[in-house]
């Protein structure tokens, strides 16, 4: 076991370097093995919104979640686990998990295993042709969505450099302040690969023809991909194309909060 954790922990010292933290500077990373040997890196991703931050923790199981691998054996942080993340672990259905050193939770019922390499989280697909593609696409990730609460799945497909998709969909946990839609799913996992400037999201609400993205997702989406062409699922009609901007008019920038590191 001592070998499986200083190799988690030198990961989650390397991933903090991902950190998107322009107003605290504090590289946060969290590492989770799963049941294989593959390990998830999350980092922290901060908002202009303070109260929108990404804790790296639910960046990671999110990322775990999208990909279809919510078999997590153990966590491991590049620092002491806070309170907070204490009770998410304390709480997520991902297994049940107890505490090993201040950096380190493992799930009670598991052996762990040797790591073995970083999970690809990408979709294994081509970059979508039309909208429609891109809207099929999310639909079958939508299937992934972890929503006992609302019974109301999302899901959606970022497009980054090189055409690789990032999937994204709402997980959803007991302490409601700790869950994270499909759109900011996407947006970490992407930062967390050092992936920037995505180029186009394709996003559904399968149980709603109408949807759009939340308030939340919105100033996110106006933040981190303020160039991406949004195309948004309308059910037997035509994909609804948008833009940020025009889905979030005089967002919220917080260049005055902006601290040198």
């Amino acid at each position: 076991m001592d070998e499986t954790l200083e190799t988690l922990r030198a990961h989650a010292r390397s991933a903090a370097a991902q950190a998107h933290v322009p107003y605290s500077g504090r590289r946060q990373a969290a590492v989770l093995l799963l049941s294989d040997g593959a390990y998830v890196p999350g980092v922290r991703v901060e908002s202009a919104s303070f109260s929108l931050l990404i804790p790296a923790l639910v960046n990671a199981f999110s990322t775990a979640v999208a990909a279809g691998r919510p078999d997590v054996v153990a966590v491991v942080y590049n620092h002491a686990f806070l309170p907070e993340d204490v009770a998410f672990l304390r709480a997520t259905p991902q297994g049940t998990f107890v505490q090993h050193a201040a950096d380190v939770f493992v799930e009670t019922a598991s052996k762990l295993p040797a790591v073995r390499g970083r999970l690809v989280p990408f979709l294994d697909a081509p970059a979508p042709g039309s909208a429609e593609d891109g809207i099929a696409l999310a639909r079958d990730v939508a299937g992934r969505a972890h929503v006992p609460e609302s019974q109301f799945p999302v899901g959606c497909v970022l497009v980054v450099e090189g055409g690789r998709l990032v999937p994204g969909v709402n997980v959803e946990h007991a302490d409601w302040s700790r869950i994270l839609c499909a759109e900011r799913n996407a947006l970490g996992t992407a930062l967390t690969w050092g992936l920037r400037h995505p180029a186009a999201l394709y996003l559904t609400c399968l149980k709603d023809p109408t949807g759009t993205p939340c308030g939340a997702c919105r100033q996110l989406l106006a933040e981190l991909a303020p160039e991406a062409t949004l195309w948004m699922d309308r059910g037997d009609a035509p994909a609804e194309a948008a833009t940020p901007e025009r889905l979030l008019p005089g967002a919220f920038s917080g260049q005055a909060l902006v601290k040198p590191h």
